[in-house]
């Protein structure tokens, strides 16, 4: 499988769609993304994805939890749309994904395990 672009522009591409993803599946994009192409693995980390309720929410006892099993459940539901989006950028299968939210920093974390190295297919 030939790639037309490099790896900054798929990672760029990536990071796009997901910023994209957010703003209108959670109504507010991050304030930053920044994707990586690790072997097989594509990390996307978030920053700056609370809304000021949420973060005044996080201050309080049991805050972090509601947010984190809320945000959890919200990406539950739309692990379809989000690995399509991984499917269409890379034409390769997404074989499983793995998120995590802080509710201290205000970044999010995506891991898609792929099912072939995609970085030595870019390379």
């Amino acid at each position: 499988m030939a790639f037309a672009l490099s790896k900054g522009q798929l990672e760029a591409e990536i990071s796009n769609a997901l910023t994209q993803f957010e703003k209108e599946f959670m109504g507010r994009g991050p304030r930053e993304s920044k994707t990586y192409i690790i072997q097989d693995m594509i990390l996307v980390r978030l920053k700056g994805i609370l809304t000021p309720a949420e973060v005044q929410l996080a201050e309080k006892d049991q805050g972090a939890g509601l947010i984190k099993e809320m945000r959890m459940r919200l990406i539950e539901s739309s692990r379809p749309k989000l690995e399509k989006i991984v499917v269409d950028k890379t034409g390769m299968k997404v074989v499983s994904l793995h998120t995590d939210i802080s509710s201290r920093s205000g970044e999010r974390v995506f891991i898609f395990v792929m099912e072939k190295n995609l970085e030595t297919l870019l390379e």
